[in-house]
């Protein structure tokens, strides 16, 4: 299979999920999210024949994923600080003001996370296996259900305060 080829059915594949990633990292935010996506595929394609599988190709995309957004979120900090305060309201047919309320909390409360929590959090809100989770993170599948509940519960605080 052609490069080009590898990487249209790479991204039709992955695109949607690598973008919903980069939202959450973004707090909901469509504007930096959409830029941070556009930046993983660009390594992706420029990095397409150095992959090794060693991984799974969609577990290779997730590590480039974060190390982007975590790249880009240090970048703007020393530029200006991202906007939490605005929210892009969601072209949704079942839109309802309390959704969206309660969406802006929950991403609030994701921010407050430590890199990792929300990395972890973001990956399994995106449905994401748990051994591509703990592979992408470097720890034990076992440790990785015990952050997972444990940021749950901190994330289920957060957001009945």
């Amino acid at each position: 299979m052609k490069k080009e080829e590898q990487f249209n059915q790479i991204f039709q594949e992955h695109y949607p999920k690598v973008f919903r990633l980069c939202k959450g990292y973004f707090n909901g935010d469509e504007y930096f999210a959409d830029d941070a996506t556009q930046e993983v595929f660009i390594k992706v394609w420029e990095k397409l024949e150095q992959f090794r599988n060693e991984s799974s190709i969609s577990t290779w995309i997730y590590r480039i994923t974060v190390n982007t957004c975590l790249l880009y979120l240090r970048k703007e900090k020393t530029k200006k600080e991202v906007s939490t305060d605005s929210f892009p309201i969601l072209q949704i047919d079942d839109y309802s003001e309390e959704k969206e309320v309660k969406l802006k909390k929950m991403y609030e409360c994701i921010q407050k996370l430590d890199e990792t929590g929300k990395m972890i959090i973001l990956m399994v809100l995106e449905g994401i296996d748990y051994d591509k989770i703990s592979e992408v993170v470097g720890i034990s599948e076992e440790t990785l259900r015990v952050r997972i509940h444990r940021i749950k519960k901190s994330l289920t605080q957060c957001i009945q305060q």
